[in-house]
């Protein structure tokens, strides 16, 4: 899959990957590159071909949040303007979140405001040794709105709290140390360790990966009961699926499942 914009780049069928292309000005979020990725996010969940996703940055930085020239116009806004701007930054993120296959968030460097939300947003996050990340609206009188649902998803509300209200910026063993960042390596071991995740991501049947994202979301939000009778659907429909039996065919059989072929 590859598609022509002017903030972003978009490339890949199986493994698809997104990268933030404003590298001159540390990839900061504008309205053009929230609706390119809005529209980029919508377009590559109905692509049949993606398995993977991978969200990066172009250059030294993965997203050092809102663009100042953005944040200008701004201060101008009426609050029914900022009501319609921040709306657009929430469909992005909900367009990201609905994305069935596994996201992967390169953290190549800092990630700021915006960027630390991005980053949260997705299922892993792998990252350099070199970045950083941090939540720095409060320093600015604001707060982390749009992308508070996905901090608090990843470390939980009381500790959310904490980094929001401090605003402190955090080097990348601490972060990891927090739960922001899942793994962190050295900026030249980066691509080897996200290649692993990825080869042992593709051992999964392809819609069973899907429904394993599924289900764990599901069971973040329902009702005990209501959870353990989606629970009993989505297994038997999995075991009844082509995808099913041949992985389990596969195993008694003693070979390797079509989809790894």
């Amino acid at each position: 899959m590859s598609s022509k914009y002017e903030s972003i780049l978009v490339e890949g069928d199986s493994v698809v990957t997104v990268t933030l292309n404003r590298p001159d000005v540390h990839n900061p979020f504008d309205e053009k590159m929230i609706a390119e990725l809005t529209d980029a996010f919508l377009k590559i969940n109905k692509t049949n071909s993606a398995r993977i996703l991978i969200v990066t940055g172009a250059g030294k930085s993965f997203c050092a949040g809102a663009d100042l020239n953005w944040m200008k116009r701004m201060g101008q806004y009426s609050l029914a303007d900022n009501i319609e701007d921040a709306t657009g930054l929430s469909k992005m993120f909900l367009a990201l979140e609905n994305i069935e296959v596994p996201v992967i968030a390169k953290v190549n460097g800092a990630a700021l405001g915006g960027g630390a939300g991005l980053a949260c947003a997705c299922d892993f996050v792998i990252a350099s040794d070199k970045a950083k990340i941090g939540f720095s609206e409060v320093k600015l009188g604001l707060l982390p709105g749009v992308i508070s649902p996905y901090v608090i998803d990843r470390v939980g509300g009381k500790r959310a709290a904490q980094l929001f209200m401090t605003g402190e910026r955090f080097e990348a063993g601490m972060a990891r140390t927090l739960g922001l960042f899942d793994d962190v390596v050295e900026p030249d071991g980066l691509d080897s360790v996200i290649d692993g995740l990825i080869k042992q991501i593709m051992t999964g049947g392809p819609q069973a990966v899907k429904e394993c994202k599924r289900l764990a979301r599901a069971g973040a939000r329902m009702e005990r009961d209501e959870f353990r009778k989606y629970c009993i659907n989505a297994i038997a429909k999995i075991r009844a699926s082509p995808e099913g039996k041949e992985g389990v065919s596969a195993f008694l059989e003693k070979r390797e499942p079509a989809w790894r072929k």
